[in-house]
C-alpha cells in the first residue's frame, strides 16, 4: 500500500515589514501535513503567528510544498528535566553538559562570543568544535532547520507513557533537537527561545539526549540562542542540506510491549 503524500507547511511572521526588509522576527513554525489536513495545518500556524508574545505581526507568509523524497523516521531523544533556581545555575549546567558531550571549554566560550555578536540572528549558528569559529556564511539569517514533525497521536502516546505534559512547545523543540542530533556531524546543540515569556532551554546530543534546563535566560529577554556544535571538516554543504531539506518524521515505539498496565 502506497504511503499517503505529505506536504511541508511553513509559516514565518514579522513586524515592521518582512524579514528581508529588516522586520523584527515574531514567530515561525512548520507542520508536516497530508492534503486532507491542510486547512487544519494552515489554521494552526496562522493562530501561532497571530498570538505570539513577541508582538503582533504586520507580515506573515504561509506556504506549503509537496515532499517527493523519502521520509526518514527516527526515534525521539530521551528527555530529562533539570530544575534550576537561577539563570546563573542554568547556564553553568549548560556548560557542564556541553563539556560532557565532548566540547572543550574554550570552544564553548568562543561560541558564546559569536552568539553575543549575532544576537538578532533568526536561525542557528554552526560552530566548528575544533576551532570555535562560525562555519556558515548566513550572517543574521543563520541556518533554519526545516521539514520535520511528529504526528500528534504518536506524540501523545509518548507523553502518556512517560507521564510528560502534552506541551506543543516541548514537542516542537524535541523534534528539532532529534533531527539535528541524528546527523553524525552534530556533536551537541544549545538552545533557548527568543520568546520573552519562555525562559527554559536545553542542551541536546545523541550522547546526552534532550537535557531540558528550566532557566537559561531572564524573563522578558527577547534574545534567543541556537548553536550547533559541528564536527564537519569535509562537506558543510551536505550538512546544511540535511538540516534544511531532508525530511524527518519523529516516531516513538513503546519499548516494552509486555508492560503491565
Amino acid at each position: 500500500m502506497q504511503e499517503e503524500k505529505y506536504y511541508s507547511v511553513r509559516m514565518r511572521a514579522a513586524k515592521n515589514g518582512s524579514h528581508e526588509q529588516g522586520g523584527k522576527h515574531i514567530s515561525g513554525g512548520e507542520i508536516l501535513s497530508t492534503f486532507s489536513d491542510m486547512r487544519h495545518a494552515v489554521n494552526a500556524l496562522l493562530e501561532k503567528g497571530l498570538t505570539h508574545s513577541r508582538g503582533k505581526p504586520d507580515f506573515m507568509q504561509i506556504q506549503f510544498e509537496a515532499i517527493d523524497e523519502p521520509i526518514k523516521r527516527v526515534k525521539p531523544l530521551q528527555i530529562e528535566s533539570n530544575e534550576v533556581e537561577s539563570v546563573e545555575i542554568g547556564q553553568a549546567l549548560s556548560w557542564r553538559l556541553l563539556e560532557k558531550a565532548g566540547i572543550q571549554e574554550q570552544i564553548i566560550e568562543k561560541a558564546y562570543k559569536h552568539m553575543t555578536e549575532c544576537s538578532g540572528i533568526r536561525g542557528a549558528l554552526l560552530i566548528d568544535v575544533h576551532s570555535g569559529e562560525r562555519m556558515d556564511d548566513r550572517k543574521e539569517k543563520g541556518v533554519r532547520v526545516s521539514r520535520m514533525d511528529w504526528l500528534n497521536t504518536n506524540f501523545e502516546k509518548w507523553a502518556d507513557y512517560y507521564n510528560n505534559p502534552k506541551n506543543l512547545r516541548v514537542k516542537e523543540a524535541l523534534v528539532l533537537a532529534t533531527k539535528v542530533s541524528e546527523h553524525p556531524a552534530t556533536v551537541a546543540e544549545l538552545c533557548w527561545s527568543d520568546d520573552p515569556e519562555y525562559i527554559t532551554g536545553y542542551v541536546a546530543s545523541k550522547k546526552l539526549g534532550y537535557q531540558r534546563i528550566t532557566k537559561l535566560k531572564e524573563y522578558g529577554d527577547e534574545r534567543g540562542c541556537r548553536i550547533f556544535f559541528v564536527d564537519c571538516l569535509e562537506d558543510l554543504k551536505e550538512y546544511i542540506h540535511y538540516l534544511e531539506k531532508e525530511t524527518i518524521l519523529v516516531q516513538w515505539e513503546e519499548e516494552d510491549d509486555k508492560r503491565i498496565n
